[in-house]
């Protein structure tokens, strides 16, 4: 290569450098902070990305989304949160734990919360229409959804005499959900076994338990449980228990069925509201959404395997059969 040509493609390589660190800094950030474990999430990412693809937001193309995950280490979160900060995140989407403790760190980047329970009531916002300083986010309530649980599995399974429940003892969403849970069940004459589940080593010998105890299960809400719908739902099979939970991956990894509202849907547009908010909308404007969105799947080679015959008007209203 001629000397001369060598200078200019030093030169022009030199001249684009800068363009496109320039570029590579245009590009906002999001910041994704969660108090759980990365495992067992990844659809609500994809979900999260395909909010802000709606609003015109291509991850690696024109926006960067920094994930940061507590792994149930909630003292973390508050370091997250720098790093998040410090990583030039101009919004932070955040379950609830992690948005406490964002919302502990920093008044001024905004916060797009995803919660199960109601967040005035938890103090993440002082009103659902107009939030105010800089938090907004999404209601799922899986609270709300407990009692028709309950229906739907003591319809599954009519000769229930004895449910028993797991229950995340260290989540205000669980409790929440277990004195809805509880109040139905009263109002339904059903009996209810309650185990309460501290860590990893409670599972097996709780799901054990319920198998000799009780005849089916009803798995409560928070992120803890639902991070565990495959052990969860494989160990319900294994010890022959029909078994519910909130999120259709349950039902998707063998538990006997799931109701709720989408936490996925919930958490896509989590990701509209980001994409919103780069554009230059302030969170205290955008009203706190609550999720509309009911998803009712059942799985019927786990309702064979367990010799249950599935009521034709429950195939019918369910959304998804697997």
């Amino acid at each position: 290569m001629k000397r001369r040509e060598f200078l200019t493609l030093v030169g022009g390589a030199a001249a684009l450098a800068p363009f496109t660190a320039r570029a590579q800094q245009a590009m906002p950030v999001v910041g994704l902070l969660r108090s759980t474990r990365a495992e067992g999430f990844s659809n609500l990412v994809e979900a999260l990305q395909a909010g802000l693809g709606e609003t015109g937001y291509v991850v690696g193309r024109n926006v960067v989304l920094e994930q940061r995950w507590a792994g149930e280490h909630l003292d973390r979160l508050p370091a997250l949160t720098t790093e998040l900060i410090q990583k030039q995140a101009a919004v932070i989407v955040a379950n609830t734990q992690a948005a406490r403790a964002a919302m502990t760190v920093t008044t001024t980047v905004p916060i797009v919360f995803v919660t199960g329970t109601d967040p005035v009531r938890d103090g993440l916002v002082t009103s659902f229409n107009r939030p105010g300083g800089n938090v907004t986010g999404v209601s799922f309530l899986v609270s709300g959804t407990s009692g028709k649980r309950l229906e739907l599995l003591r319809q599954l399974v009519p000769t229930a005499e004895v449910i028993a429940v797991l229950v995340d003892a260290n989540n205000v969403e669980a409790r929440a959900e277990q004195r809805d849970l509880e109040a139905a069940a009263k109002a339904a004459g059903q009996r209810l076994i309650v185990f309460e589940i501290k860590s990893d080593c409670d599972i097996e010998p709780a799901i054990a338990s319920a198998a000799v105890q009780a005849n089916a299960l009803f798995v409560g809400a928070g992120p803890y449980l639902t991070a565990r719908v495959r052990l969860l739902a494989a160990l319900a099979l294994r010890h022959k228990l029909p078994a519910a939970h909130a999120q259709r991956e349950f039902a998707e990894a063998g538990g006997l069925m799931s109701y709720g509202t989408s936490q996925a849907d919930a958490c896509r547009q989590s990701g509209v509201y980001a994409g919103r908010i780069l554009k230059g909308e302030k969170p205290g404007d955008l009203p706190v959404l609550q999720a509309t969105k009911f998803e009712f799947v059942i799985n019927m080679a786990t309702a064979k395997a367990l010799g249950l015959a599935v009521p034709m008007q429950i195939h019918a209203a369910a959304d998804e059969v697997e």
